[in-house]
């Protein structure tokens, strides 16, 4: 049966007293990124250590050392954790065998337990440790068919002879996973006793993952000094919200053009209009991207028919590509962003190390649809936006562009940490903030607009936000004291705006206004657009 998160977490944290991390283990912080996963425990430093998501039609709970599946201390939440996994009350528990004091646990508890090095179809739960990658493949389709996974492991030891910047990818347990939203990273957490939040805890806006993403962004634009983006149609704009999404193409007002990210095992590249996916002004980006989502498989590469002009480019540069649909062994995919029929099958295509090249506009959607926020309907980002990209209904400007260049340059994310911190230190806005304050106001108007009910990944954001909000105050606004379009007081009203229309009690954001003066959520114009009323 479907459970809502709220739900789950406190089936989760029932009975459950203190966490005592204070033991002979040193566990490591998680990344969450997509729309499934959450945390259940926080670190005195906001570091997740316990987080739950789903894969398909089975469930997972991944667990930042081994030693809490050992412990006795652990073993009411343990328990709870078995309930939230077994498919069916009387589920078989399949046990690691390296996990023989869970075996106790479980056992005592009247669970039917039976010890395997793999998952068999008579189990409805695997529990197992996070250091062995052999078995990643029966594992995840175990998953993704029903089946419930405990793993618990730390990444910081592995990260120490193997080096931090090759965690994400290549340590064991994050082939498993990933898939479902979560990774081990190699930070390790401080020892401590932790509190069981109320709620489910807010999700980090920044994790320090080591992932070298700009790496990845100099392989895409390898001999690319220029991009030119007048093929034929007008592109729209992107934003790029996930952790391990990353821009290519930024406007002078830092707004994307095209963008790429990495998303559990695969890769996906994001196009603003479909005539970019075959120009030939564009044939080195084009090719470097082939290459880079099939990621050194050499496979073939699947071209949807609409694009059959991107076929002929790759044909030249005798690259295997066919014309088809996301069908048998494809390496890579091709396709324009104006359907959704596929969404689950290419969500699972990407999570499970498949290459997606995706390109298309939604600012003619955008005019069709009055009233409703690309971000939230527009087909292309119910594909998208569990990658952490989402295409706009503003339009961009077909022009030639620089690439983004090595070094810092705006991420959404990035962006709303720094303001944030500024304001609690109660600091003027300074580089490189200052410069980003226009686009963050614009990319917090339309991240407000993904819907976060039940999902708390974006409800997460929409926390912090308010939270941002209460802290500092709604500016205080009047013919006097106007407000400047790239100023903190102008990103402060559009979150102000914007979270009055999305939360079902805004009140909690409006201060008593001195007398003479507007304290509720304006309209504020910000570079001659209008992210709320």
């Amino acid at each position: 049966l479907e459970m809502k998160p709220c739900a789950t977490y406190e089936l989760l944290v029932d009975g459950v007293g203190p966490w005592d991390f204070t033991g002979g283990f040193v566990p490591c912080e998680l990344l969450l990124v997509g729309e499934d996963a959450f945390p259940v425990l926080l670190s005195a430093k906001k570091q997740v250590l316990i987080a739950v998501s789903q894969y398909g039609k089975g469930r997972m709970v991944v667990i930042s050392h081994e030693g809490i599946l050992k412990g006795p201390k652990f073993s009411q939440f343990l328990r709870n954790a078995m309930e939230w996994l077994k498919p069916c009350p009387d589920a078989l528990v399949g046990v690691h065998p390296r996990l023989d004091s869970l075996s106790q646990v479980l056992l005592g508890a009247g669970t039917r337990v039976q010890v395997g090095a793999e998952p068999s179809p008579s189990m409805g739960v695997f529990c197992m440790e996070a250091y062995d990658s052999s078995q990643a493949k029966g594992i995840v389709d175990f998953v993704k068919a029903g089946g419930g996974l405990l793993i618990g492991g730390q990444a910081w030891y592995w990260a120490s002879q193997h080096g931090k910047e090759k965690v994400l990818l290549e340590f064991p347990g994050n082939q498993v996973t990933s898939v479902a939203g979560v990774y081990f990273t190699g930070n390790a957490v401080e020892k401590g006793i932790f509190k069981v939040a109320k709620k489910i805890p807010k999700i980090p806006l920044v994790v320090p993952h080591q992932a070298n993403l700009n790496l990845d962004a100099e392989f895409l634009l390898r001999g690319v000094s220029e991009l030119d983006l007048v093929t034929g149609g007008i592109p729209s704009t992107l934003l790029v919200h996930g952790a391990l999404s990353f821009p290519l193409c930024l406007d002078r007002s830092q707004r994307c053009l095209l963008a790429a990210a990495r998303y559990g095992r695969g890769r996906v590249v994001v196009a603003t209009h479909e005539s970019q996916l075959y120009s030939p002004k564009l044939a080195t980006f084009l090719l470097n991207a082939v290459s880079w989502l099939d990621a050194g498989r050499k496979g073939l590469v699947a071209v949807d028919p609409r694009l059959n002009k991107l076929c002929s480019l790759l044909s030249q540069a005798e690259v295997k590509s066919q014309l088809s649909q996301l069908v048998g062994d494809i390496s890579v995919y091709c396709c324009t962003s104006y359907s959704d029929r596929d969404a689950e099958r290419i969500h699972a295509f990407v999570a499970e190390g498949g290459g997606l090249l995706v390109g298309g506009q939604a600012w003619y959607w955008a005019s069709q649809n009055c009233g409703t926020a690309a971000v939230a309907k527009y087909p292309g980002n119910r594909i998208l936006n569990r990658f952490g990209l989402s295409i706009l209904g503003q339009s961009g400007q077909a022009a030639k562009y620089v690439p983004v260049g090595p070094g810092e340059h705006y991420h959404f994310r990035r962006a709303l940490l720094l303001f944030s911190t500024q304001l609690q230190e109660h600091q003027e806005p300074t580089e490189p903030l200052k410069g980003w304050l226009q686009p963050l106001a614009q990319d917090c108007a339309a991240f407000l607009h993904i819907p976060a009910h039940d999902c708390p990944a974006y409800a997460s954001l929409h926390r912090i936000l308010t939270k941002v909000l209460k802290r500092t105050g709604i500016p205080q606004v009047s013919r006097h004291c106007p407000v400047k379009s790239s100023s903190k007081e102008a990103v402060l009203l559009c979150m102000a705006t914007e979270l009055s229309l999305t939360m079902t009690d805004s009140s909690a954001l409006v201060q008593k206004p001195a007398a003479g003066v507007c304290a509720l959520p304006v309209t504020v114009e910000i570079d001659g657009t209008n992210p709320g009323k």
